[in-house]
């Protein structure tokens, strides 16, 4: 394709054509975009060494629709036993669809859909219309041993969605999401687990003109999928949102469930607490679909109030200095900031450039404050809340922040952010459309150990040839934080970026960090549960799944179980 002078290739702009594998791979609104800028393209140029002609479009593009067609593992019988259960039409064995929900959103299988490349594919995609069809279809499943997989939103990062034996996929978010209660008097809603989070969002924000409530009210959860993903697949994955620091991980907002296992339907009861034994809620916590299928939540809800909202921006000296602040804000007792984000030197200079700061005349000042490039690092924050406690968190961080040697920006870096913060994935399909692969892996690490497993990740992925990382913290608690990996390469060989990628995962282990923070296991990151948790947790966990699961057809695969 054509590029113009400042070698800006001709960007993909139009949906993704119907049945098309891109189709499949392309996050979000088919008719979204969000196209690299020249500056970011400039600067990608000269971190990865690219010449002119190694920004072209490649002919990779996943614009052919999927054609081919794969054998269907289940009888004619149990086919149309499935379709009585929940209704032909919603039963579907064209192999678009098959292909579609057993695919979620890691690079690899966007990179294979791209080569047309086909790998494990369900045999029967089912959209359930109840609860009461759900428990049936699981019945039947068990009796006749088809394995079982849940598909909510089809954003999982962690191929939590592999059907690794064939069988039925089980999709929540067609029928399954509907806003069920709001009980004010308690602060909480129940809801079906198919419900995506903007709808959830939207009636507890107008939830005086939907439910004749007295406050408005928010979900408090906010991952980068919010658009696109479910409140079932928040909780069952330990998802955690962008504004975590103060509302607390998906976990931690559900009060009660009820699951439907092969064992039978379980539900847990709403109450704050009780000291009645060892509570059952904790255990579908992190399942991923390998004990049952949750079908209804309870969730906390808190005010929503946005005329409180105060933003707050700081340039500091070094990432030490912000790994520093962090820390003494999440340890301070005068409350926590929701958003709390600090990006290392490296995401920093990116994070400039994409927020249109990196102007000469702010660079000289921040210079002559002695806060130079390749050195310095961007912090970024909100506060939400009453008024007087949203201000006290952005006063008293200040305080923080300039013993610590920052210079306070203004709130326009943490609005800008906030406007785009759930457009950044659409920049892949464009910088894979380029041949360069972008991805992220994420771990949690204690306040003592964080700068180790920051640098020896670093250490490692730099090293690799053509390739940048940047990392940054963005979910706090008193006792530590996460780190969240971001690395683009000019790699062209799948097998080598495989191998390239779990390396990275090795490293995070080795060097003292969990395989994951928020985004679950699923099939990815089973090979370094058993070190991670030890043989015993591990043994533990297997033993409850033969309880809940005894013929091993819920989600087999995933946790390793």
């Amino acid at each position: 394709m054509k590029q113009n002078k400042t070698y800006q290739p001709q960007w993909i702009d139009y949906p993704p054509p119907k049945g098309s594998y891109r189709s499949i791979f392309k996050y979000g609104d088919p008719e979204a975009f969000k196209h690299p800028t020249p500056e970011l393209i400039a600067l990608l140029k000269k971190e990865l060494k690219l010449s002119d002609k190694e920004i072209n479009l490649q002919p990779n593009l996943g614009l052919e629709k999927v054609s081919h067609s794969g054998p269907i593992g289940l009888t004619p019988e149990q086919v149309d036993a499935i379709s009585k259960i929940v209704g032909h039409q919603n039963v579907s064995t064209h192999f678009f669809d098959r292909v579609r929900f057993s695919t979620g959103k890691t690079l690899e299988e966007a990179w294979r859909l791209r080569n047309k490349n086909v790998d494990k594919v369900t045999d029967l995609v089912v959209h359930p219309q109840n609860k009461e069809q759900i428990a049936r279809l699981i019945a039947f499943c068990d009796e006749q041993r088809i394995p079982v997989y849940t598909y909510g939103g089809g954003t999982s990062v962690t191929l939590g969605l592999t059907p690794e034996r064939g069988g039925v996929t089980v999709v929540l978010s067609t029928h399954t999401n509907r806003f069920l209660e709001l009980n004010e008097q308690n602060q909480t809603v129940r809801v079906q687990a198919g419900i995506m989070g903007p709808q959830l969002e939207h009636q507890l924000n107008y939830a005086p003109a939907y439910f004749g409530t007295k406050y408005a009210y928010t979900c408090g959860h906010f991952p980068q999928s919010f658009e696109y993903s479910t409140i079932g697949g928040w909780f069952v994955t330990l998802g955690s949102g962008q504004e975590s620091s103060y509302y607390g991980d998906a976990a931690d907002n559900v009060l009660a469930i009820e699951v439907i296992t092969p064992r039978g339907t379980i539900k847990t009861i709403d109450f704050p607490a009780a000291a009645t034994g060892p509570n059952l809620l904790d255990l579908f916590k992190g399942s991923e679909g390998t004990l049952g299928i949750v079908v209804e939540l309870t969730w906390k809800i808190h005010r929503y109030m946005p005329e409180n909202r105060q933003y707050f921006s700081f340039i500091f000296p070094s990432w030490d200095n912000a790994v520093q602040a962090t820390r003494e804000i999440s340890q301070g007792e005068f409350g926590m900031p929701s958003v709390m984000r600090i990006s290392d030197t490296d995401e920093t200079k990116f994070a400039f450039n994409l927020y249109g700061i990196d102007k000469p005349v702010f660079n000289k000042i921040l210079s002559l404050k002695g806060l130079n490039p390749g050195q310095r690092s961007l912090f970024i924050g909100t506060a939400n809340g009453e008024g007087n406690f949203a201000q006290n968190i952005k006063h008293q961080v200040k305080k923080i922040a300039h013993r610590l040697g920052a210079t306070y920006i203004t709130g326009y870096p943490a609005k800008k952010w906030e406007k785009g913060r759930f457009r950044d994935p659409y920049l892949r399909e464009d910088l894979m459309d380029m041949g360069i692969q972008i991805d992220t892996l994420e771990t949690s690490v204690r306040w003592d150990n964080i700068m180790e497993v920051h640098h020896n990740v670093k250490d490692f992925v730099s090293s690799h040839p053509r390739t940048i990382v940047m990392s940054h913290a963005s979910h706090f608690y008193k006792n530590g934080t996460n780190l969240y990996f971001i690395f683009l390469t000019k790699e062209k060989d799948l097998d080598r970026y495989i191998k390239f990628h779990r390396s990275i995962i090795d490293i995070i282990v080795k060097s003292g960090g969990s395989p994951s923070h928020h985004h679950g296991i699923g099939c990815l990151m089973v090979p370094w549960l058993e070190q991670y948790l030890g043989t015993e947790q591990l043994q533990a966990l297997r033993a409850i799944k033969k309880y809940f699961d005894p013929n091993n057809i819920m989600n087999p695969g995933v946790l390793g179980l």
